[in-house]
């Protein structure tokens, strides 16, 4: 049987867990920490299963660990302590008697789609690499280096912002969300480009392209900045960050 069936049959089998934990827990939120960790599991899974170690593999494995271990403590730290995210709360009165149904296909299995497309690049380098590392290869992971500062430190800035009695109310508008309104998602997004250009360092490796596409349309058309920007819509505060400020890349200030 391929290793990509594999991986899919226990991708399928560490989300339905997930699903039963989160009825479990009475909180369907619990799969976004699920998300970070799930890439996790199936980089070293491939990695393993490949038979072949290589440093190219290790490597972008190891990437993907520190970017996972680091959402998923964000988010459960974000979380701790608090009610049900907002998102999910509304699921659950739009869902009514198909709840169960909707949130174990919505969430859970459409969630494992979206992390075996994006991760598809790093089982891709762990199933096809035989050469060493290349002047490519360090591009990718200078660029996933530039990615992973702008997520870490853009979510620590705005954490650091929130606990700040003072600004209850207020939209973060300092630090690197100076240049862009949402540098963290940015970051994300870069990082998966970074290991797609490592991909690039094995033959064929440009057929992966569609795991970066989409995290970057996801991000950008889905699941993140709409969700943030329809929140704060309308909000005079906001409604002036956003004329002089870029909404995803970085860029300097307009006046």
């Amino acid at each position: 049987m391929s290793i990509y069936i594999l991986l899919a049959i226990l991708l399928l089998t560490y989300m339905t867990s997930w699903f039963v934990f989160s009825l479990i827990k009475k909180r369907n939120d619990v799969a976004d920490i699920a998300w970070g960790i799930g890439f996790i599991v199936l980089s070293w899974a491939s990695f393993f299963m490949s038979g072949e170690t290589n440093m190219r593999g290790f490597i972008a494995c190891l990437l993907v660990t520190i970017w996972g271990v680091r959402l998923a403590w964000h988010i459960f730290l974000r979380n701790r302590n608090k009610t049900e995210d907002y998102r999910y709360v509304q699921w659950r009165k739009e869902w009514g008697k198909f709840f169960l149904v909707r949130s174990y296909f919505q969430v859970y299995i459409l969630q494992g789609i979206l992390l075996y497309l994006i991760v598809y690049p790093v089982l891709f380098i762990n199933n096809n690499s035989t050469s060493g590392i290349t002047l490519i290869d360090i591009l990718g992971i200078i660029v996933w280096i530039t990615g992973f500062i702008f997520e870490s430190v853009g979510d620590s800035q705005l954490k650091v912002f929130i606990k700040n009695p003072l600004n209850k109310g207020k939209i973060m508008t300092s630090g690197l969300w100076k240049f862009s309104r949402h540098p963290n998602y940015f970051g994300e997004v870069t990082q998966w480009w970074g290991i797609f250009i490592m991909a690039l360092s094995v033959i064929n490796g440009w057929i992966t392209i569609f795991g970066p596409l989409t995290i970057t349309c996801l991000i950008l058309f889905v699941s993140g900045v709409p969700l943030l920007e329809k929140k704060y819509a309308g909000r005079k505060d906001f409604e002036e960050y956003k004329k002089k400020t870029s909404i995803f890349i970085p860029l300097p200030q307009r006046n």
